[in-house]
């Protein structure tokens, strides 16, 4: 194993011809797509990684300059494909790797047959003619929030955010791979997704976008999801999915695996 691989923690799985990659979000790990991965495996190769900074991998490769951007991750995955050798691939993606796909995909759109993104957004903040659901001074909150109690602020925020109760198996996994990140390195992850704006590049992305929404996120509203679909610069479709929060994938896992095996089997007609 290279030093790519084994910095990301890549693992490659299922015997199909096609390849399908799955790229997480924030405060996750590979572990997010384990009620997926059983179903993909005996028609795709699969090929699962940890985005750096995710508490699975080592805080010592974590390059606070390099990953002050989303295009520092979009590098790590077109160098994952290339050390891989893969030449096309579908991109499933929740997140933060939903706009770090998007990155990619406008560098590299020979590598991408297809985005299917999970709780997209290409700018969290409010600006004008623009709602992204939050204001600066919220997110200065978050941020000051996981620097004075990092361990109250997991609870709190995967309960707010998965939008079950605390007992549920969905927040404590999330709580689990949050705290799992070191404290300084979640602080400067989430500085770079909710200070973020990719909104010019969105006519660039010509791959084919299929956009998965629940129907109530709190951390990305459904306007968003609208703006991503009428500026994209390719063919995008949307569907809301009946499960809500920002982890569906493990909330409501049967319902969201059903949309994403019809959204990675099925093209966007023209």
């Amino acid at each position: 194993m290279g030093i790519v691989e084994e910095a990301h923690n890549v693992r490659v799985v299922g015997s199909g011809q096609q390849v399908l990659v799955l790229g997480h979000g924030f405060g996750t790990d590979q572990s997010v797509w384990k009620h997926l991965v059983p179903h993909l495996v005996d028609d795709y190769r699969v090929i699962l990684y940890d985005n750096m900074g995710a508490g699975t991998t080592n805080p010592e490769y974590f390059d606070f300059e390099r990953y002050s951007t989303l295009e520092g991750y979009a590098y790590d995955l077109l160098a994952i494909l290339e050390v891989l050798h893969v030449q096309s691939c579908i991109f499933v993606d929740h997140s933060m790797s939903a706009m770090i796909g998007a990155i990619a995909a406008v560098t590299r759109p020979d590598l991408f047959t297809k985005l299917i993104m999970i709780a997209a957004s290409p700018r969290f903040l409010n600006d004008v003619d623009y709602y992204g659901g939050f204001e600066q001074e919220d997110v200065e909150q978050l941020f000051e929030a996981i620097q004075s109690n990092y361990k109250a602020w997991c609870s709190g925020f995967a309960s707010l955010v998965v939008g079950r109760d605390m007992d549920s198996v969905a927040i404590q996994e999330f709580s689990r791979t949050l705290f799992n990140m070191r404290p300084d390195i979640s602080l400067s992850v989430a500085q770079t997704i909710f200070q973020s704006d990719i909104r010019q590049i969105l006519r660039l992305i010509t791959v084919p976008c299929h956009i998965l929404q629940s129907v109530k996120d709190l951390a990305v509203p459904m306007v968003v999801t609208e703006y991503l679909h009428q500026n994209l610069g390719g063919k995008s479709i949307v569907e809301v999915m009946s499960s809500d929060g920002y982890l569906p994938q493990l909330s409501s896992p049967d319902i969201v695996n059903l949309v994403l095996l019809k959204h990675i089997r099925y093209d966007i007609m023209a």
